[in-house]
């Protein structure tokens, strides 16, 4: 069978394409933007990608057409679709009746941390040998891809609140029942479908509708948001993490978040490992009590998290020259901008750190964070923003915000100038977007050797 996906760049859909390419079925796809760490997933596993969004990429017709939910009313693939009567379906609806069907699911749901945390979960079910299926929106290192079918009726999933697809505005996680479901945490998020807060707590609450009565819903203690949504109904038993009176317990972190121990009844464990920041702890613990409903120990969890080997564009060293070193980060919000930026600076002490921020994310380019950004870099020393031609408000309030410790340039080769100017020996360069950001990784730190 022959499946075409619109959007297959997505790390969604990538993922997706990589799992029917596993099971045997022919896949291609079309995508206007092709960049890593994607592409060169599909590359390596012999998926045609073709560039833009052309009809005779649907001739002959394939069996079925799989749209990515960035697909709308108007494209020139879509319209040809539904103008030939082409059969079509949306990711999540084929995940859930050609993958998850029949299989105990793992959800990790939450406005930050899904990635990091669907990764180690994943990873300590490997390492327990019970070779979980896995997607995942990122490339976690001990795998080195997003997705694999599995060998057991395990499968673990980046459960995302945004929309379905064009013609079906549910939630992404409503069409894949899980058994087991960690909420890491609820925020206002994604303002491009959602209103507010209210909205996206009605959508979390639907999927805890689909969670079966011995199943596990798995959240942080007493947080507001998670707690309202809860109260909505819920007939699932639970666990909580990191409070006084929480299920699962955490003792003698480290500031920098290297080193914690974690208690649950009378079974604990230790982690010593390379992943920095508080927000990783939490994932941490999260992913821990996903891997004990299912049969892990916590000694044998954190054993695996010791061995864990983190997440590309999560905090990723892209590499080092002249004693400085660049790092990759996803950055899509101001919650997760200062947690990380916290971590590392806990570990780096008084070396110098430098932040260069894209604003790129759906609800970055709406302003709707305006008012909390600048306060989310505060534990950079020095701030570089960058004024994309095509955001629609103006970074210049962020950059009077945060003073003479930033600047704000047009041009990425601007970015990349002034870097090279003003950075030293000792001094931490974090490029954070949710994008491929004009390969500006790789120009730093050619620029760095080049001069």
């Amino acid at each position: 069978m022959h499946i075409h996906i619109l959007g297959i760049c997505g790390t969604f859909m990538g993922g997706l394409a990589l799992l029917a390419r596993e099971r045997g079925f022919t896949v291609s796809g079309s995508d206007a933007n092709v960049y890593p760490p994607m592409s060169d997933q599909l590359a390596d596993a012999g998926i045609e990608v073709m560039q833009g969004f052309l009809p005779e990429h649907l001739q002959p017709a394939p069996d079925m057409v799989v749209m990515g939910n960035a697909m709308s009313r108007g494209n020139t693939a879509v319209e040809y679709v539904l103008n030939q009567g082409l059969p079509y379906i949306s990711g999540p609806q084929w995940l859930a009746e050609n993958i998850l069907i029949n299989r105990w699911v793992l959800a990790v749901a939450g406005t930050h941390g899904k990635t990091t945390t669907s990764s180690m979960l994943a990873w300590i079910l490997q390492y327990a040998g019970m070779q979980p299926g896995f997607l995942i929106g990122g490339v976690p290192g001990n795998f080195g891809q997003s997705a694999s079918t599995g060998n057991t009726p395990f499968f673990v999933i980046e459960a995302d609140e945004y929309d379905t697809a064009f013609f079906d505005k549910r939630s992404k996680f409503i069409h894949y029942h899980p058994r087991t479901l960690v909420i890491n945490n609820l925020e206002f998020d994604h303002a491009d479908i959602f209103a507010d807060l209210a909205a996206i707590q009605t959508q979390f609450h639907h999927l805890i509708r689909t969670v079966p009565s011995e199943g596990l819903v798995i959240t942080p203690y007493a947080i507001p948001a998670i707690e309202q949504t809860l109260d909505r109904g819920c007939w699932t038993p639970r666990q909580s993490m990191d409070g006084e009176q929480a299920d699962w317990q955490l003792h003698e972190i480290a500031e920098d978040g290297h080193h914690f121990t974690v208690q649950h009844k009378q079974q604990n464990g230790t982690v010593n490992w390379s992943l920095l920041g508080r927000h990783n702890v939490n994932n941490a613990v999260a992913a821990i009590a996903a891997a004990h409903h299912v049969g892990v120990t916590v000694e044998h969890a954190c054993e695996a998290l010791n061995q864990f080997k983190g997440v590309k564009r999560r905090l990723e060293l892209r590499g080092e020259c002249r004693g400085i070193k660049v790092y990759d980060d996803f950055a899509h919000h101001p919650t997760a901008i200062a947690t990380t930026l916290q971590g590392l600076r806990a570990n780096i002490g008084q070396q110098r750190l430098i932040a260069v921020l894209e604003p790129r994310s759906n609800t970055m380019k709406m302003g709707v964070h305006e008012l909390t950004l600048a306060s989310s870099l505060q534990a950079a020393d020095a701030v570089i923003l960058y004024q994309d031609p095509k955001l629609s408000w103006s970074l210049d309030n962020i950059q009077q915000q945060l003073g003479d410790t930033s600047v704000l340039h047009r041009s990425i080769d601007d970015v990349v100038a002034h870097l090279v100017r003003q950075s030293k020996p000792g001094d931490h360069i974090v490029v954070m977007s949710n994008g491929g950001f004009g390969g500006i990784h790789q120009k730093i730190l050619d620029a760095l050797a080049d001069d």
